[in-house]
């Protein structure tokens, strides 16, 4: 349900499994990997953040968010999968994926990713409300019926991706108002333009592997990746300018304005340095863990003042 998430190093060389092999019985975790954890845990977390944000009356309800967010996250993962399976058993970074690797059949990934996004978005419906629900399955759809088979398609794939990405903490929002105001819309821009740099340092760190399965993203369509760093710079740019909102318009303190400026500024310095050609690669990578460092510093300062200094 969003951007990509850490990656291991390419992996070597081997040969794809075939459609007659047979495959070998799933064990557990054969279907937990399927579900993506360490990308799904971000949907999780956002969805979370959103909830938090808003200020609910009652505290009860967050235990639904993570269960209904929880499954819808990992339908979605596990219905991409299923999609790109064809693609994923010619790269080297997704080759060990259950069902390249034999140890889960196409099938039965299918039908656990229905059974997953199904009972995630009754769940919220459920126990939350109609717009919870509803986002979810927003969410599912951008991703799985758009952002996946756009991806060998058109560069435009990364923004229809980060809408999916950004959605999660409206489904928190919607949770705690039974709807989305604007400190929610704020939200959903920060992940938003948060996500540009983040996919387009891994797109340059992989390039290879996305060049190798013909994936027309920026930095394959540009060789020199002069493209998407400018892409990444003005993003990052757009990503501080929006970061700062909720404080101008009355939503946050200075506690949030604090981490906003800090937080922002490094940013902005890695994009700046991903920009500088002779030393991309390393820029590429110092922008990717300024990212992970990043979200998880502007999110929990949100929470933070949002909860604690009553704005």
């Amino acid at each position: 349900m969003t951007g990509p998430a850490v990656n291991s190093p390419p992996k070597p060389e081997r040969e794809a499994v075939s459609s007659d092999r047979p495959f070998p019985k799933a064990g557990l975790a054969g279907y937990w990997e399927l579900t993506k954890p360490r990308l799904s845990l971000l949907s999780v977390i956002t969805a979370l953040v959103g909830y938090l944000a808003a200020r609910p009356e009652t505290f009860f309800p967050v235990l639904h968010v993570f269960v209904g967010t929880s499954l819808a996250a990992g339908g979605a993962a596990v219905l991409n999968q299923w999609m790109e399976r064809a693609t994923d058993a010619r790269m080297s970074r997704t080759r060990d994926r259950p069902i390249p690797a034999g140890t889960v059949t196409p099938g039965r990934a299918l039908g656990f990713g229905l059974m997953l996004s199904v009972a995630g978005v009754g769940h919220l419906g459920y126990w939350l409300n109609g717009p919870a629900a509803g986002l979810a399955l927003l969410t599912i759809v951008t991703y799985v019926v758009f952002y996946t088979p756009l991806k060998s398609r058109s560069g435009r794939s990364l923004e229809v991706g980060a809408v999916s990405g950004a959605l999660p903490p409206l489904i928190g929002w919607a949770a705690a108002e039974g709807g989305v105001s604007g400190l929610g819309w704020i939200l959903f821009g920060i992940l938003f333009f948060w996500q540009m740099p983040h996919f387009l340092a891994i797109a340059w760190l992989y390039r290879d592997d996305y060049a190798s399965v013909n994936f027309p993203m920026l930095t394959v369509v540009d060789v020199s990746g002069d493209r998407a760093a400018r892409y990444s710079l003005i993003c990052s740019a757009l990503l501080a300018g929006v970061t700062l909102l909720p404080f101008f318009l009355g939503w946050t303190g200075w506690f949030f304005l604090a981490a906003a400026v800090a937080g922002g500024g490094g940013f902005l310095w890695t994009a700046i340095r991903f920009l500088q050609s002779a030393e991309r690669t390393k820029g590429a990578r110092q922008l990717f863990y300024a990212s992970i460092l990043h979200l998880p510093l502007i999110l929990g300062a949100l929470v933070i003042d949002r909860l604690f200094f009553g704005n």
